[in-house]
């Protein structure tokens, strides 16, 4: 695959000019990796129109020069990256006006920039690099599809060993092997195993609540191929179905396939939503649906853009979105059912391989 990491400082430089800085300061973490390729916990980058500049400490000398290569002009830090920074700055007379990312520095950094820092003038930025995130090239669709391939495969593994009798906490162990065995690098989100009434409970954390025949079994996780995430929900039961859970599932399961259907570059986030909400409002749900259709996923699990009723914003061409519409009634159970879609140039098209259909673990 060609290097794409130059084009993606190029561009963020556009913006820059564009925003009449001469460098910006990145702080996030996922934010340094899909500009440089670094994938250690500890840096600064600073963008300018030249090329650019990261700092690291000892940890990662060896790492950071097999990744980032001569990308960047790397220097491994003795001391904080902040005196690193301090003195790269004062070896570029021209960078005055520094952006930095007002939605990731933590408080006692932004403090350095006005104690340390004063020597430069520095302006709050909004979604610099996010932007360019939110659409994937061809090597990012890549990974996010062998994550996707990974987690469906893995749940198609998990699901004939479950058996009432077991705990939550069990579940979600056994289906963590499962997504390590088959190449998950980590998992982006605490797995949520989630039965019976806690299935209501759309971010549960897994419990020792044991599995009953008749619950509800709501599964929520991810896996991670080269810092690219899948998020997958499926929703199950332990035992046959009564009517009422087929009849909830059946109006989660209508309205996933309408919104993966629909949903296209371009089209408002708000729109996206609503074509889920107004469906399950239809069937007399609707404030059962009480968070948003979906949002972005790539290097974070949560990313722009968003699909809710207050996301203004157009979806981008080439996001990877999810799209995950739910029923919750507190006491009684939850539904959710949840795919990574890809808003490509021939519409949408749905990542996560696996059926909608109720299954029933009998």
């Amino acid at each position: 695959m060609p290097d794409v990491r130059p084009g993606r400082i190029a561009r963020l430089a556009e913006r820059l000019a564009g925003a009449r800085l001469d460098a910006l300061l990145v702080t996030s973490l996922p934010n340094i990796r899909y500009l440089t390729g670094f994938s250690g916990s500890n840096a600064l980058v600073l963008v300018t129109s030249g090329q650019p500049v990261l700092i690291t400490d000892f940890r990662y000398a060896t790492q950071v020069a097999e990744e980032v290569g001569e990308l960047a002009r790397v220097t491994v830090e003795p001391l904080s990256l902040w005196t690193g920074l301090w003195r790269k700055l004062n070896e570029l007379p021209a960078v005055v006006e520094l952006g930095f990312e007002s939605a990731q520095l933590l408080h006692r950094d932004y403090q350095r920039l006005l104690d340390a820092g004063e020597p430069w003038h520095w302006r709050p930025t909004f979604d610099l690099v996010e932007g360019l995130r939110e659409r994937k090239d061809p090597g990012e669709l890549a990974l996010i599809e062998r994550a996707a391939a990974v987690a469906t495969g893995a749940l198609g593994e998990l699901l004939p060993r479950v058996h009432a009798g077991m705990t939550e906490v069990q579940i979600a162990g056994t289906l963590e092997a499962l997504l390590r065995d088959g190449g998950s690098e980590g998992f982006p989100f605490p797995t949520i195993v989630a039965a019976g009434p806690r299935s209501a409970l759309p971010h549960a954390r897994s419990s020792s609540r044991v599995v009953e025949q008749g619950d509800f079994l709501l599964i929520d996780f991810g896996a991670i191929i080269d810092g690219y995430c899948a998020d997958v929900t499926r929703t199950v039961t332990v035992g046959r179905a009564s009517d009422r859970q087929r009849e909830v599932y059946a109006v989660v399961r209508d309205a996933n396939a309408m919104a993966s259907r629909a949903v296209r570059a371009g089209m408002l986030g708000r729109d996206a939503d609503a074509v889920a909400r107004h469906y399950i409002g239809e069937r007399g749900y609707g404030d059962a649906f009480g968070h948003s259709l979906g949002h972005g996923i790539g290097l974070e699990v949560h990313e722009a853009p968003r699909l809710a009723k207050s996301a203004d914003g157009p979806l981008p061409p080439d996001a990877v979105v999810t799209i995950e519409p739910g029923i919750y009634v507190a006491g009684w159970g939850g539904v959710r059912i949840e795919d990574d879609v890809f808003l490509g140039p021939a519409g949408p098209r749905v990542l996560t391989a696996f059926s909608r259909e109720l299954i029933e673990l009998v």
